[in-house]
Parts: structure tokens; C-alpha cells; sequence
């Protein structure tokens, strides 16, 4: 991370300040909000239990975009995404990895709502006692946007209307295997950054 002559980017985004206790879930979460953004981080710690459970991400709204890392095992940063298919409850995406989407009933098979989503039983990622970090986002016109293409293999691709110019994008393949890339304002036009399997 810190390699002479070599160039850096990071992604940072701000949510509410210190974080609060919520309990809208079955998990007590603690949660930073920032309204304006349309984004929250979500930190709680798994049950004993191994049963699915739910979360309070405290938005107040339905999230489009979620990602989630358990921070005790070396294991996938699953994505919820509204727009990966018809069921995207039924579906995850991993940023880590190039694999297309997988239905593995992370979320439960339960669609998110205003106040919480759902975690899935067993796997690394759902350890009991395990400390779990998620970053939750919906839309804000003129601000962010969270959507889906179908691509239609021409050289300039489709047009996908944002409503504004963004300054930073990520674009994920739910049907096929490859890479996850980003551009940011800072880099250059034409030049792509991907996400590490690390």
C-alpha cells in the first residue's frame, strides 16, 4: 500500500459521526447515518446461535446497495444489489472474486426493507461471535445512482442515464465471469482500476 514511484486511489465516504445503538433487528447493531448521502455503516457481532437473523441498517429507507465483510475470517465481501435480476433477495455478488452472481440465500431470500435485511445460516462469513462491518446505500437524485445495463457488445456500449456526472463508478457482471471496475474523477479517462482478489 505504500510502494515508492506507485500511484494510489481510495474511496471514502462519510456517514453520520459516532455511531448509535440500534435495535430493529434481532442483532443490535451500531450504526452511523449520513441522510444527506443516502449511506450508513452498519457494525454488529454475529449470534451464538448459527440461525439467520436480521439487522437494522437504520436508513429509514430501503437500501439499493449493501456490502458486507466479516472482519474476524479471511472470507468474501458479499454485495445485496436491487438490480441483480429478478430476485436479487435470492442472489449475492462478491467484489472480491470474478465469478458471476450466486443464489446462496444470503440475504435469506428476504428483501430488504425500510428499517432491516437478513443474514443467511452457516458459512465463514456467518461465524458465530464474529464482528460483521456493512455499508448501506439508496439513491439520491442528482447524487448517486444504483442500477443495471444489458450490455449490447457494440465498441461504445449502451447509454446509461445517471442524471448527473459521476465521479466514481463501479460496474459488476451478475451473468458472466470478469473482472469488477472502477473509475474515479481523479483517474484518468479511459484508464480502469479493478478490485483485488486479496
Amino acid at each position: 500500500w505504500n510502494e515508492s514511484g506507485k500511484n494510489y486511489a481510495a474511496f471514502c465516504w462519510k456517514a453520520g459521526g459516532t455511531a448509535v445503538a440500534n435495535n430493529d433487528g434481532d442483532v443490535t447493531s451500531q450504526v452511523s447515518v449520513n441522510d444527506e448521502a443516502g449511506f450508513s455503516i452498519v457494525k454488529w457481532t454475529t449470534p451464538a446461535s448459527g440461525d439467520a437473523y436480521s439487522i437494522g441498517h437504520g436508513l429509514g429507507k430501503i437500501p439499493e446497495l449493501i456490502i458486507m465483510k466479516n472482519r474476524n475470517n479471511a472470507n468474501n465481501w458479499d454485495i445485496y444489489h436491487h438490480g441483480n435480476g429478478g430476485t436479487p433477495q435470492n442472489h449475492r455478488l462478491r467484489i472480491n472474486t470474478n465469478d458471476s452472481r450466486q443464489d446462496v440465500s444470503a440475504w435469506n431470500d428476504f428483501t430488504p426493507t425500510s428499517t432491516i435485511f437478513k443474514s443467511r445460516t452457516s458459512g465463514n462469513w456467518y461465524n458465530a461471535n464474529s464482528n460483521v462491518i456493512a455499508y448501506c446505500w439508496y439513491a439520491i437524485p442528482g447524487y448517486s445512482a444504483f442500477g443495471c445495463y444489458e450490455g449490447n457488445g457494440q465498441s461504445d456500449g449502451p447509454y446509461v442515464y445517471t442524471g448527473f456526472r459521476p465521479a466514481f463508478l463501479v460496474i459488476k457482471s451478475y451473468s458472466n465471469s470478469g473482472n469488477r471496475t472502477s473509475r474515479s474523477g481523479s483517474n484518468r479517462n479511459g484508464c480502469l482500476l479493478y478490485t483485488s482478489d486479496a
